[in-house]
């Protein structure tokens, strides 16, 4: 059983679900139970199945719980595309937060190889 709270990838998740939830404060609040909702969603759902993973017995259970992990970052980085087409992010806060997700999903797949090789 691994401290989620020492990976550098799930520190790095965690940011980003702050940063989904201050950015989506200012969306309209038509999309509460729609894109703010979702996005949300998807942003937790990455970082908590980093941690949900790292409570399983077994690598190979954790690098299953990171490989849904990096499905959910997926979600998000569309989410957040979404979000800059209709104009309730600009540019430039898409390109943070997606640069964030990019890095995010990268540093889940060199772990879940990581852990693959080590077993």
């Amino acid at each position: 059983m691994k401290d989620f709270r020492d990976l550098k990838v799930w520190q790095k998740a965690h940011q980003l679900v702050v940063a989904v939830y201050k950015v989506t404060q200012s969306f309209p609040g038509e999309e509460r139970f729609g894109l703010t909702s979702q996005l949300r969603r998807s942003a937790v759902s990455l970082a908590s199945n980093i941690s949900e993973g790292c409570g399983r017995g077994s690598d190979r259970e954790l690098a299953r719980f990171l490989d849904i992990s990096a499905g959910s970052s997926s979600e998000t980085e569309y989410q957040l595309l979404v979000a800059r087409d209709l104009g309730y992010i600009d540019q430039e806060q898409h390109h943070v937060l997606t640069t964030q997700v990019k890095e995010i999903r990268r540093m889940l797949h060199s772990f879940i190889q990581k852990l693959k090789a080590d077993s």
